[in-house]
């Protein structure tokens, strides 16, 4: 008969939530165990350096450690820390940002400033849910990979992105089995706007007339946006309403909207963002006739590309200008010069950076 492992101590958390905790010299990463708790585990995967282990028994608990709000946590791969209260994921992150910092980057800040914090559920702006067929499970599924697995979470609901998304889950299961492609939808992918709720969804065959009318049926039933993807993200097309509604999240501490395709890149906590960027704005100090544009690095059909929110944005002394005009997001390669037209009819540019 095995004789089973002690408990271990757990000293620290490294940055996909995982506590870490060493036994004859070899670390072991624990999901579901927090800095100071003595746990026993099950080993899942051995390696001569390291060992991933799941918490079984909580000996001695966290402070930190908190009830999950969600019913899937634990089987969802969606959440890493709900079983961690709110401050200490944010220092979490910060640790995990101090140490890239010094260990990867080889600087110290001169100063760090305090996290920004935004609110702790339904803020995720932006999702990529899975569909699948499953007649075991009663039919379709619509939700995320289940942790550490290929199958699909049988989820009805998600914490995490706007609660009149997540009622949507279940009406999404209803609407893809009556489909004559259900089984040729891979997946949908969520993009919300200030001005709109979207849900793209990949299509590996074209739709029959009939699911044509559920589709628009539903959209028009729950005020969404469909698009339909045949291909790549860049064939993404609006379905119904057929005319093409430019999403955008509003800046408005700086009468600007920032518009973008449901296939583009944005942050999916816009409340942060949007805090972001004031901070970024105030530490920059803008002067009069000066520009600030945005730059991000991103990856699109396996090729490192580019991609730039651009936008012209003029400074009086006293501030932005009420005469500045929109954002827009532009894609291009290294070393352009990326230019898109603004509703005001004057070009909004940016030269890229080399890295």
């Amino acid at each position: 008969m095995k004789i089973p492992d002690a408990p271990l101590d757990i000293e620290s958390l490294d940055q996909e939530g995982r506590g870490i905790a060493r036994r004859d010299g070899k670390a072991i990463f624990v999901e579901g165990a927090l800095p100071g708790e003595r746990v026993s585990v099950a080993v899942f995967r051995r390696k001569p350096t390291f060992e991933l282990a799941t918490a079984q028994t909580v000996h001695k608990a966290a402070a930190s450690r908190v009830t999950p709000r969600c019913a899937y946590f634990g089987l969802c791969g969606g959440c890493a820390l709900q079983h961690v209260d709110g401050p200490t994921q944010v220092a979490v992150k910060q640790r995990v940002l101090e140490d890239a910092l010094r260990h990867i980057g080889k600087v110290r800040p001169e100063q760090m400033l305090s996290p920004i914090q935004g609110p702790a559920w339904g803020y995720r702006h932006r999702a990529r849910f899975t569909v699948r067929h499953v007649p075991k499970k009663g039919g379709m599924l619509v939700g995320f990979h289940e942790k550490r697995s290929s199958y699909v979470a049988d989820m009805t609901g998600c914490a995490v992105v706007p609660e009149r998304i997540s009622a949507l889950l279940p009406r999404l299961r209803d609407v893809l089995g009556k489909l004559s492609i259900h089984r040729r939808v891979p997946q949908i992918e969520l993009a919300v706007g200030d001005n709109a709720d979207v849900l793209v969804f990949r299509i590996l065959e074209p739709l029959s007339p009939a699911d044509e009318r559920l589709l628009a049926d539903f959209a028009d039933g729950h005020s969404v946006v469909v698009y339909l993807q045949p291909g790549g993200p860049d064939t993404a097309y609006p379905f119904h309403p057929p005319a093409d509604r430019e999403l955008y999240y509003a800046l408005s501490e700086f009468d600007v909207r920032v518009y973008f395709r449901p296939t583009d890149f944005t942050q999916v906590n816009h409340a942060v963002n949007a805090v972001l960027v004031r901070r970024a704005i105030r530490l920059l100090d803008p002067q009069a006739g000066e520009r600030i544009a945005d730059l991000f690095p991103s990856r699109a059909a396996g090729r490192r590309w580019w991609r730039w929110k651009a936008a012209r944005r003029s400074f009086s002394r006293r501030g932005p200008t009420r005469s500045a005009t929109d954002l827009r997001t532009v894609s291009g390669s290294r070393s352009r010069i990326c230019s898109s037209p603004t509703p005001g009819g004057s070009p909004s540019s940016v030269v890229s950076t080399a890295c």
